[in-house]
């Protein structure tokens, strides 16, 4: 299943995160979940693991297990690199080892000082703040990310994080229209203007956390998951189904693309089976 994004190209509609995967555990898990059926996969610089994915890839594809154009690969520009987008976006080529990128979104809405293509490091100041470049516009940015579909190193660029005031920008000074905005969405934290307003200017809205991000925001910041909510644990028990699937059905069920993560087998096999509820 999957959603047509505003310039043709198909977006499966359920992908795999390996946001804080470990890199000696990736190959594995991602051979593994093609297998059972993924097809979308969800990447970033900042994450620090393209390497390891773009080995698990390589593998992929010698095997025959898949071909490169049967999967939708994304990856994200960091913070500190906004002034530098092309050789950003051929870092993450070279570690992926892919000759051309399904969608690659601006991860975040604001430039940081460059600390080097590849690093992904946010450089304070000397008082410990945030250390932000005020010569980058976003306007620049996203011209920057539209030479690259110029290029044919990308199909699709987008934006990640984006609220409703800077995707609205974003619209405006666009000559190539954000394919999708990548937020975080999930039944605790809903953002039902954001997710209208995106879809009713063609905008795909993928859930970077369509879970509730249990595990990271309780280390964080001590917020209850979703996943314990009585509600959707009394729904899973009456359609037989775990809290996880009743949570991305609801997320696939508003249109949104869901892309949970998880290192377990078990837990990619119950994700990947939402489409029978």
């Amino acid at each position: 299943m999957a959603i047509t994004l505003n310039n043709g190209f198909k977006m499966p509609i359920i992908g795999l995160g390996v946001w804080r995967m470990d890199g000696k555990d990736i190959k594995d898990l991602l051979i593994n979940s093609i297998k059972i059926g993924y097809r979308h996969f969800d990447c970033a610089a900042d994450y620090q693991n393209e390497a390891e994915v773009g080995e698990a890839l390589a593998e992929a594809f010698q095997t025959g297990l898949v071909k490169r154009e049967d999967l939708f690969i994304t990856t994200k520009l960091w913070n500190s690199d906004h002034g530098h987008v092309l050789e950003a976006c051929k870092d993450s080529l070279k570690k992926l080892q892919l000759d051309y990128l399904d969608l690659y979104l601006v991860h975040f809405p604001i430039a940081t000082r460059h600390t080097g293509v590849g690093t992904t490091d946010s450089a304070l100041c000397e008082d410990g703040v945030l250390d932000i470049d005020t010569t980058i516009s976003l306007e620049t940015t996203w011209h920057a990310m539209e030479e690259l579909v110029s290029m044919g190193l990308v199909r699709s660029i987008g934006i990640s994080n984006y609220d409703i005031f800077v995707t609205r920008d974003c619209l405006a000074y666009a000559k190539v229209k954000p394919a999708v905005n990548q937020i975080e969405t999930h039944p605790y934290f809903q953002r039902d203007s954001l997710v209208k307003f995106c879809q009713k200017h063609g905008i795909c809205v993928t859930a970077h956390t369509p879970l509730g991000g249990a595990v990271a925001n309780t280390e964080w910041f001590g917020s209850v998951s979703c996943l314990d909510d009585p509600i959707l644990k009394g729904l899973a028990e009456k359609y037989k189904k775990t809290v996880a699937q009743i949570a991305l059905r609801w997320g696939i069920q508003r249109n949104t693309v869901v892309i949970p993560k998880s290192s377990k087998s078990k837990r990619l096999e119950e994700n990947f089976q939402i489409f029978r509820l």
